[in-house]
């Protein structure tokens, strides 16, 4: 990564970010773009490294939730902005975060299947979404690679990719460009709080004082140390959950769509690579790729395409999904301790969420204001809990 810190060369700051995956990136790059002038990302590794890297890139709100609420909303009106997203980032930086808007299936094989996938087409047409059902014949002349076992699909023309490498990289030239100042092998051990207000951080290269916190760290959010006596501390807990992929490759390409089953997806880049995932292993921290893992993705993988059993394996790795207990992301200001604010628990859409979670931080600490529909996403909804 360009222009990284390994400690920080100022002593304080407007806002500190703890943690620098794609939201951390995303929240900073939207602050610097609303005029703050002094902004901090801190790392403890590498600036997306960790999820933001493991990830697939699929932006599939339609695919991935099965009712209309208001993580649905959020969730496509993220997507929504990614045309603009990617564009904006390609003209800051150079970096074409390649979004493909080619769509996405869903295939259906057995009966239950079928009835899951009708039930998904009615509510959605009838709530005015985009989307179309296809036979299994229909769903095989778009992905001639499917198996003949397909029995219906649904198509989502809005659901789509990007690769979140290359995002992570755009975000990191952007920052750099902006003047955000990321520090990278930095640890934060601790919050420093007094009178019910942020005043900075602990790290391990000291420190650094900041009237307003941001806590983006992933899985690793809710270890992050406060003061004893800071009341309803944690405020929530993330788990990480192991999700293992394996990535195959092919030349040409066996498909355009990203593509769906109910028990896995595969998603094809421009380089000819293919990813498949993945698993959801509740296991703590460990980062293993196993021998069942990767026999179950391949199996799932086989299954929607039978032509996947010619193509080399050569990539395995494993990420850790941060989830909160509701499965929902935790966004906002913390109501116990004024200037500290969470961008965090984002579970399985952390690379979709990105473009909202930015904007409403952004608008949250220099505007003071957060939609009303985001009292769903509070840090402070699990004080009743």
């Amino acid at each position: 990564m360009l222009g990284n810190k390994t400690a920080p060369t100022n002593t304080s700051a407007d806002v500190i970010i703890i943690g620098a995956g794609v939201i951390g990136l995303t929240v900073a790059r939207a602050l610097a773009q609303r005029g703050l002038r002094e902004v901090m990302l801190i790392e403890r590794g590498r600036p997306g490294a960790a999820a933001s890297w493991a990830a697939g890139g699929i932006l599939a709100p339609q695919v991935e939730v099965d009712h209309k609420d208001d993580f649905f909303q959020l969730a496509c009106a993220s997507r929504d902005m990614y045309p603009e997203f990617a564009a904006s980032l390609k003209e800051e930086t150079g970096v074409d975060v390649q979004l493909d808007v080619t769509g996405t299936l869903c295939l259906g094989f057995t009966p239950e299947d079928q009835t899951e996938l009708r039930h998904r087409y009615e509510w959605q047409q009838g709530e005015g979404f985009d989307l179309e059902w296809l036979t299994g014949e229909q769903a095989r002349r778009l992905e001639p690679s499917i198996s003949d076992q397909v029995v219906c699909a649904l198509r989502f023309p809005r659901d789509f990719q990007v690769e979140n490498r290359r995002l992570v990289d755009a975000l990191v030239r952007a920052n750099e460009e902006l003047g955000v100042q990321v520090v990278t092998g930095s640890s934060v051990t601790a919050l420093r709080i007094k009178d019910e207000k942020v005043h900075g951080v602990d790290t391990s290269n000291g420190f650094v004082e900041a009237q307003v916190v941001v806590i983006a760290a992933g899985a690793w959010s809710s270890l992050i140390k406060a003061p004893v006596n800071t009341p309803g501390w944690p405020p929530f807990e993330i788990e990480p959950v192991r999700g293992q992929m394996l990535c195959f490759e092919t030349h040409p390409q066996i498909a355009r769509h990203v593509i769906y089953s109910a028990r896995g997806y595969l998603v094809p880049r421009h380089d000819g690579r293919v990813l498949a995932g993945s698993t959801v292993e509740h296991v703590g921290f460990d980062q293993s790729v196993t021998n069942e893992g990767r026999e179950a993705i391949r199996s799932m993988a086989l299954e929607i395409a039978p032509a996947i059993a010619g193509l080399p394996i050569i990539d395995s790795w494993a990420g850790f999904r941060p989830r909160a207990k509701d499965g929902l992301p935790v966004l906002g200001s913390f109501a116990e301790v004024a200037g500290l604010f969470f961008a965090a628990g984002h579970y399985r859409n952390g690379i979709l969420l990105a473009p909202i979670t930015g904007k409403v931080l952004a608008d949250a600490i220099v505007d003071g204001q957060m939609p009303a529909s985001f009292e769903s996403f509070s840090p402070n909804r699990f004080r009743a809990s």
